[in-house]
């Protein structure tokens, strides 16, 4: 049974056996070595690259900065440090950190120069993103350096190298360090630059512990006083890079639970007797909550009960703003106001009508005469002339509010009418005027 059981685990063991997939020991130094060297094609590379990254972090746009560090050649020089401190090759190393010192700088001066020519100089999410390191970082440089050296020593390469490019982001946090000299705000540059360090510190470190599981040969003489040395060195760089992130990845943990803490507490209090809540905010840095209500009017007490229930989601030490944005009350005092404005707009309107039909009137009785003296001569030819006026008639005992009459005057031209054709005449006009109140005069 125990027979059985072993040579299970070696069948388990064996599918994650590298031995067979490694590249011949010479082949894997020769690329290495390669790829150290920054001069010709990788030097301008690099170069372009780094623009590339830069506009893209200018601009904001992932894809850009995806293709940046695609054709990225940095992974080279932190390659050739790792494999030389495994196979204690000093003279490698030294070539290998002086390459690397060589492309961090032309990489700085060229991020610089651009971010100091560039008409666009605010800062966007994806530069932000690299200003803040933390332990997650740590472990996406590390296993990401791991996917790298693996893939570098070993026969089946496939498209591991790009994707390593792109997890471990070399290319960005020196844009951005870039950046922060361009403008002269050195927090971005440090942040970026602790964070570029972290990347190549752990692909290194990945190197070195994938270089000697696979027992690559060592090419010099060394004896074990300097490999407890080197070791020691190693040792002390790897806590040196790591504690900041650690303690940056506790501040990253905190604020991730103060602001699920604070969704909850803010989904709870949404409508709080009679108030609605419309707007929230939270700013985790400042462990601030801003909530914006309408509805009835917010009153102290109120406040009080709603800043208490924080307490039940532990976010004892927030601060709870609560601004109240507005409230029905002062709704309906304004839609009030607003129907009197209305109504007085309408009754103004109405009067305007009024009077305009008042003036339409008066200046259609400008012509009532001359309209009745046209129809009138149709019946009696000798009429020659009319007036027509609208007033009021007085008498010496009134009383009431006198009364308004249509005064007629015609002027005839020949022989007067006869009472006949004056009765006809009257007649005509009660008809024609819709008024029992007409003085006739003939002229």
């Amino acid at each position: 049974m125990s027979k059985q059981r072993h040579n299970l685990l070696e069948r388990i063991l064996g599918h994650f056996n590298l031995e067979k997939d490694v590249e011949d020991f010479n082949s894997i130094h020769e690329s290495i070595e390669k790829e150290v060297v920054f001069k010709g094609s990788n030097l301008w590379i690099l170069m372009f690259a780094i623009i590339v990254a830069s506009i893209g972090l200018n601009m904001n746009s992932t894809a850009v900065i995806i293709g940046a560090m695609l054709i990225s050649p940095l992974m080279g020089p932190i390659n050739g440090m790792g494999y030389s401190i495994a196979t204690y090759n000093f003279s490698l190393f030294r070539k290998s950190v002086k390459n690397f010192t060589f492309a961090v700088v032309a990489s700085l001066v060229a991020s610089t120069v651009y971010f100091a020519i560039s008409p666009v100089s605010s800062a966007h999410s994806k530069l932000l993103a690299r200003t803040s390191p933390t332990i997650y970082d740590v472990l996406i440089a590390l296993f990401g350096g791991f996917a790298g050296i693996v893939a570098i020593t070993t026969k089946l390469k496939g498209n591991v190298i790009p994707g390593v490019a792109i997890a471990t982001a070399l290319m960005p946090p020196l844009c951005t360090a870039g950046y922060g000299l361009a403008t002269g705000q050195f927090v971005f540059f440090f942040g970026a630059i602790y964070l570029f360090t972290i990347n190549s510190v752990f692909i290194a470190l990945a190197s070195v512990v994938v270089c000697q599981a696979l027992k690559l040969p060592i090419r010099t003489l060394i004896d074990d006083y300097q490999k407890v040395r080197i070791n020691r060195w190693i040792s002390t760089i790897i806590v040196i890079t790591i504690i900041p992130s650690i303690y940056f990845g506790y501040g990253l943990v905190q604020k991730e639970r103060f602001t699920e803490r604070a969704g909850n507490f803010i989904r709870n209090v949404s409508l709080f007797e009679g108030n609605y809540l419309f707007k929230s905010e939270i700013n985790s840095h400042d462990k601030t909550i801003t909530l914006i209500y309408g509805g009835s009017s917010l009153t102290e007490g109120m406040k009080v009960r709603i800043a208490d229930k924080a307490k039940d989601f532990k976010l004892t030490n927030a601060v709870i703003d609560i601004q109240e944005g507005f409230s029905f009350s002062d709704f309906q005092m304004e839609l009030s106001e607003s129907e009197n404005l209305k109504a007085e707009v309408n009754r103004l309107n109405n009067e305007l009508r009024i009077n305009s039909q008042k003036t339409d009137s008066i200046n259609n009785r400008r012509t009532i005469g001359k309209d009745i003296l046209s129809e009138v001569r149709t019946i009696f030819p000798q009429i020659h002339g009319l007036v027509y006026a609208e007033t009021f008639q007085h008498t010496i005992n009134q009383s009431n509010t006198p009364k308004i009459v249509d005064v007629v005057v015609i002027s005839v031209k020949e022989k007067p009418l006869s009472q006949m054709e004056t009765d006809t005449l009257k007649d005509w006009l009660k008809i024609r005027l819709k008024s029992d109140r007409i003085l006739i005069f003939f002229d």
